[in-house]
């Protein structure tokens, strides 16, 4: 037997895992690298996270990323090209932290990455003609991480999500339900990255077919963009400070919120693709708003990513009250603006972080791909939710050898 798979099978038998989890998403602010140690598989799991740090991307690996992130024509030998690179500087960001934390990456099991999102389709929103399919893509190669960690790696999760019928995200629906499932109240686990999406869980116990996941409009990806945009010297609104000295048009927000994905049923998904600067352009042309000052238009957008949140849960729970424990992560939960603008329009919700389950925010995304990476080696496939809400029962990510 090949001996790396002879690991493989051996790993699947232990009582524990050491498992690096490895995110970048759409605010391309750096790599969420989380070392985490997960004893059992399914419900029963338990997670300790050992370790936690965004390696920061430079300036100069931002404008790589930006040269074909959501874009509809990009070249393609650059791609071909940035694909391994991406993959050598994600390896090489894992060795220097595990250097830091004073761990040998033979005392990792596996690394769960999940890539970079350069682009998101699902069949909703690009209705191409004789492409009647979800498609994602992610870059960074697993097969380079594996080689020069030394670690069997596994990749590219979203793709099973798609072959299985689902749109390729959110994902936060398996770790959700795995880690933060609770008998004693039912909870919305509410995700503000670039793109903003929720996770609803009945109580444990209970009906799992009931939990699903689905994103709804942007989260940051917006506000970063339309901040870079007017203040060069700034990579986002810290603290929401220039938000919150706007004030909200609402020609520009009605306009905003015309899009038909936000009246479209659920679960659903969405990227940067759509909700790019150039959405955010057209608005204000159509309201007349195109010499609105920073400030208000961040106070605006603001209230876009919270009014698209607050319209998909009032569709998920149309008819019965919505859970008011809402526990919240990403970049936007630091965020006082867009954190005020949800409790307005949710009134009656607990806010409260990810951080209070014992689950740090900052730390969630990455430590899903672990949890994902677990189960694909070690779990058994679990159904969650029922009908066009369930989320396919299925074993994610591609397995990269060292050797």
């Amino acid at each position: 037997m090949n001996p790396h798979l002879a690991r493989l099978c051996q790993l699947a038998g232990q009582p524990s895992r050491r498992i690096i989890g490895l995110m970048s998403g759409t605010s391309l602010d750096g790599l969420d690298v989380a070392l985490c140690r997960l004893e059992g598989h399914g419900p029963g799991i338990k997670l300790t996270l050992e370790h936690f740090q965004t390696v920061s991307y430079t300036e100069d690996t931002k404008q790589r990323i930006r040269q074909v992130f959501a874009r509809d024509s990009v070249n393609l030998e650059y791609l071909t090209l940035l694909n391994p690179w991406l993959g050598q500087l994600h390896a090489r960001a894992v060795l220097a932290c595990l250097a830091e934390w004073q761990i040998a990456p033979a005392e990792v099991h596996l690394i769960a990455s999940h890539g970079q999102t350069i682009y998101h389709a699902p069949r909703h929103q690009h209705q191409r003609p004789g492409f009647d399919l979800n498609a994602t893509l992610q870059i960074g190669d697993g097969d380079h991480i594996a080689v020069e960690t030394g670690i069997i790696t596994l990749s590219d999760f979203r793709q099973k999500h798609v072959a299985a019928g689902g749109e390729g995200a959110p994902l936060a629906a398996y770790g959700d339900f795995l880690l933060l499932s609770s008998p004693a109240e039912e909870r919305l686990l509410l995700n503000l990255g670039g793109i903003a999406n929720f996770t609803y869980l009945p109580r444990a116990g209970g009906d799992a077919t009931s939990a699903f996941s689905t994103d709804t409009g942007p989260g940051n990806t917006l506000l970063d963009a339309t901040v870079r945009t007017y203040r060069p010297d700034l990579a986002y609104d810290e603290n929401g400070r220039l938000a919150l000295a706007g004030h909200v048009h609402k020609g520009l927000l009605t306009e905003l919120l015309a899009h038909p994905f936000f009246a479209a049923p659920l679960p659903k998904t969405t990227g940067p693709e759509l909700f790019a600067p150039a959405y955010l352009a057209a608005a204000q042309e159509c309201s007349a708003t195109t010499g609105l000052p920073l400030e208000d238009l961040l106070a605006t957008l603001a209230e876009f990513s919270a009014v698209g949140v607050a319209r998909a849960v009032r569709l998920a729970f149309a008819g019965r009250p919505a859970p008011t424990a809402v526990y919240a992560s990403g970049g936007g939960a630091h965020n006082p603006a867009l954190m005020q603008a949800l409790a307005r329009h949710l009134p009656g919700t607990r806010f409260a972080s990810t951080d209070e389950l014992g689950v740090p925010g900052d730390a969630k995304e990455a430590i899903l791909f672990a949890v994902l990476a677990n189960e694909a080696v070690a779990g058994t496939p679990v159904s969650i939710g029922a009908g066009r809400q369930r989320v396919p029962a299925v074993s994610m990510g591609k397995v990269s050898f060292p050797g």
